[in-house]
């Protein structure tokens, strides 16, 4: 098997989403007058986590469109009626914080260098293409990808098997000929694997190493590690952690 093509996710795989949002939303509430004390912090921040969550959930299933899902996570955090224009308002200036918290991971760019040119490189997100159009451009890095597709627009959403095909057909190459490398288990791991796709889960924080993965993925610890996976023409890359 060949693999000509790299498809990223983007959040939590290329660009450090975890660490941004919740830097972001800290100075957000604190600039909002909305920590009451000490330990609210990380209350306030956990629960903005689980509502995130389980309203992208609604969204990936089809229940709400992306602009919706955003307000809803407004309204259910603060616990008040909101028109769409307060709620806008409101998540606005929390985006101004978190995007001035906006990086990519460590080992991104030596791995997309040490790739370009043996393998070509699209994007699949779960997002939109505004806003992930948007980030790739900050973070330097949206030309290093020929094609950027997000479920918004594509109407089909990680881990159902269109998603990945569609990332396949706007390469023009068949599954087989394609790898898939994202964060989460199941929606990217098992997803990209059930589609046909050469399947890598990076598990950054090692937090499941005790875990077998999902049927299907290969898991590594570091995108140092991606090159041997793929079997690129090139010295970059580290045996695996996880053995």
């Amino acid at each position: 098997m060949v693999i000509r093509a790299v498809v990223w996710d983007v959040d939590d795989t290329l660009f450090d989403y975890t660490t941004a949002d919740r830097e972001g939303m800290r100075t957000h509430l604190t600039a909002e007058g909305l920590l009451a004390g000490p330990g609210s912090a990380d209350e306030a921040l956990a629960r903005w986590r689980r509502i995130t969550e389980e309203q992208w959930a609604r969204f990936a299933a089809g229940e709400v469109d992306f602009v919706t899902q955003r307000r809803d996570r407004t309204r259910v955090f603060l616990g008040r009626e909101m028109t769409d224009d307060e709620a806008d308002a409101w998540f606005r200036r929390y985006v101004t914080h978190y995007e001035s918290a906006w990086s990519l991971f460590p080992d991104v760019l030596p791995v997309l260098d040490a790739l370009a040119d043996s393998h070509r490189h699209a994007v699949l997100s779960n997002s939109s293409l505004h806003v992930q159009d948007h980030k790739l451009r900050v973070l330097g890095v949206h030309d290093r990808f020929e094609a950027i597709l997000c479920a918004a627009e594509l109407g089909v959403s990680k881990p159902e098997p269109g998603a990945f095909l569609a990332a396949c057909e706007a390469l023009e190459l068949p599954p087989r000929q394609v790898a898939y490398v994202g964060d989460h288990p199941e929606i990217d791991g098992r997803g990209a694997a059930d589609a046909g796709l050469l399947s890598v889960w990076i598990d950054r924080s090692g937090s499941h190493a005790a875990v077998e993965p999902p049927e299907g993925p290969r898991r590594i610890a570091s995108l140092d590690e991606l090159p041997a996976v793929l079997g690129a023409p090139t010295r970059f890359g580290a045996p695996s952690s996880f053995g």
